[in-house]
């Protein structure tokens, strides 16, 4: 069985204290590049994201006819149109004391 010393004690916090540092200094090195990267990663996401609606727009047909100048979208998902609810008709009326 070991026991613990004075000498050891001390040993121990001058390694955390060390590991503390270089971890430290490392991280001002190592910790930009690390985010740079990050950053650019990021980028190239969102730039393929935003490529992809692009492409997801332009499946759909879009055409302008040259006489009238009328836009024309045909959409693929345009099977059944929308109805709008009708609930009832207003009235309009008076109150009466």
């Amino acid at each position: 069985m070991q026991t613990a010393s004075f000498s050891g004690f001390i040993k121990a916090i001058f390694y955390m204290i060390a590991f503390y540092y270089i971890f430290k200094f490392l991280a001002r090195l190592f910790l930009p590049l690390l985010v740079k990267k990050a950053v650019e990663k990021a980028g190239e996401n969102f730039q393929q994201h935003q490529q992809q609606q692009y492409q997801r727009a332009q499946q759909t047909t879009w055409k302008k006819t040259s006489s009238n100048d009328e836009i024309i979208i045909d959409t693929a998902n345009s099977k059944n149109p929308r109805e709008t609810k009708k609930i009832g008709d207003y009235v309009d009326y008076e109150e009466i004391d």
